[in-house]
């Protein structure tokens, strides 16, 4: 069921209706209902795997509680087990052709294995949730839950459950104990929230899609100029899509009374790639931060060891994406920029660099060196990613028009609002819209909003990418 659609739209305020009509004590059970019903609208069969992750990380997490001299053994059982239906669904295909490719390659042919498997929905997301619950256990910064349905409903809470933000059990977990009272400012906030949201998905990341889509997937009949903007496209696809999708759900959990945490910041502001990390998927930024980068050593190691933890995180960042070498690129390219500036900040404290403008240097080159990385999770292959880039470099011509200047136009004007909004939040300007307190101001905001997403919004697709991670 996805955010933009009709089942959608019926399904949301029902589940509002019940949630704030029902006593507390039926609360919990009709979310956890609602959210295995929003799932298995994809595919039924796998919500029996979220039930299984469900399972093994709260069995485990009781285990490791209850018995000191097994603690570890339950955590490595509960990681084997977690990791290896994430690497069977999404990895196995991808490692099974990469080794016969590479056997053909040193003369020995044989027939390449497929396995016909559908990737499930969410998997990556609360996969991660629910290992990162336990491993919390382990450390001992949190409580094992002893309710097997609320922590059900922790892993499968439907607002963030398919693409995130991927949350941690100290914020969320107790959350579902709270008596929510129904505010009516809270309820607005959040459908402000999703209105934004929404603008961001269905007038921005679906109107550059087309574009993005026809240059990308024939890089061979168009030039550097349709290339450049194609990327500059696909960047801010990108992030409309996962961001308008982070800001729904965070609004569909206020309305509920449920605070998700924030998962992006103003990213394309960033005034470094280090910085830009700390604003972009932050749920999974700081969830490889604290789970991988930290037990790898850190920073707190020789400064080899700790330029291979960098790189390291950010290249499993990028296999996370998904099961391509496109992917693994990206993050190897991220992790060398991560490393560069690493090293520049401790063996060039006095550069160019630090004498650039914040605003029109740092920030642009930092957005170049984004939008540069954007081309590999873009491409269809590496061929592909080399070929555009080929392209930007050397082929210039007249732009490729998509369906007609107009259809160009209008989501450039979008995209000038949307970072318009972006500096006006990151300077803290005294500008307010639909967040004004003046009621008259933010009630005509709000309906002009409407109206604009109504205008330019396209509907024909809907997926949202990250789904498929």
């Amino acid at each position: 069921m996805l955010f933009n659609s009709l089942p959608f739209l019926l399904f949301f305020p029902i589940v509002c209706i019940l949630y704030w009509g029902l006593p507390h004590k039926f609360r919990n059970p009709m979310l956890l209902v609602a959210s295995y019903f929003f799932y298995m609208n994809w595919e039924p069969v796998y919500a029996l795997l979220i039930a299984f992750s469900t399972i093994t990380t709260w069995a485990c997490g009781i285990g490791i509680e209850s018995s000191e001299c097994k603690r570890k053994i339950y955590l490595t059982f509960c990681l084997v087990v977690n990791l290896s239906i994430l690497f069977v669904y999404k990895y196995l295909n991808f490692v099974t052709e990469s080794v016969f490719y590479f056997l053909d390659m040193c003369g020995i042919r044989m027939a390449v294995p497929h396995f016909d498997l559908l990737l499930p929905v969410g998997i990556s997301f609360y996969t991660f949730q629910a290992v990162g619950y336990t491993i919390d256990v382990y450390r001992g910064t949190i409580k094992t839950e002893r309710n097997v349905f609320t922590y059900a409903l922790f892993v499968a809470f439907f607002p963030q459950l398919v693409a995130g933000p991927i949350e941690r059990a100290r914020n969320l977990l107790g959350q579902f104990y709270e008596k929510h009272v129904f505010n009516a400012e809270t309820f607005i906030e959040g459908l402000k929230l999703m209105i934004w949201g929404y603008f961001m998905k269905l007038c921005i990341a679906e109107n550059v899609a087309p574009y993005v889509n026809a240059v990308y997937n024939n890089l061979d009949h168009h030039n550097g100029t349709s290339v450049w903007m194609a990327t500059f496209f696909f960047t801010f696809q990108i992030f409309c899509d996962f961001g308008g999708y982070s800001l729904i759900a965070i609004g569909i959990a206020k309305c509920l009374n449920f605070t998700l945490m924030q998962n992006f910041n103003h990213p394309y502001l960033a005034t470094s790639v280090k910085d830009f990390w700390r604003r972009w998927h932050i749920s999974l930024s700081s969830w490889f931060m604290e789970y991988l980068y930290i037990p790898l050593g850190g920073s707190r190691c020789s400064e080899i060891k700790h330029q291979r933890n960098l790189f390291l995180t950010m290249l499993i960042s990028g296999i996370w994406h998904g099961a391509n070498w496109t992917f693994v690129w990206w993050g190897g390219i991220h992790g060398l920029l991560q490393c560069a500036y690493s090293l520049k900040k401790k063996y060039l404290p006095v550069c160019c660099w630090d004498k650039c403008p914040t605003f029109g240097g740092k920030r642009i080159i930092t957005f170049i060196c984004v939008m540069f990385g954007w081309i590999f999770f873009r491409a269809n292959n590496i061929s592909d990613a080399f070929l555009a880039i080929k392209k930007m470099i050397f082929e210039y011509g007249l732009m490729y028009n998509g369906a007609g200047k107009p259809a160009i136009t209008m989501p450039i004007l979008c995209i000038l609002l949307l970072m318009f909004k972006e500096i006006k939040d990151e300077y803290n300007w005294n500008i307010s819209f639909m967040h004004s307190k003046n009621r008259c101001v933010s009630i005509i905001s709000v309906a002009a909003m409407i109206i604009l997403i109504m205008l330019c919004a396209r509907f024909e697709s809907g997926q949202f990418i990250y789904f498929q991670f």
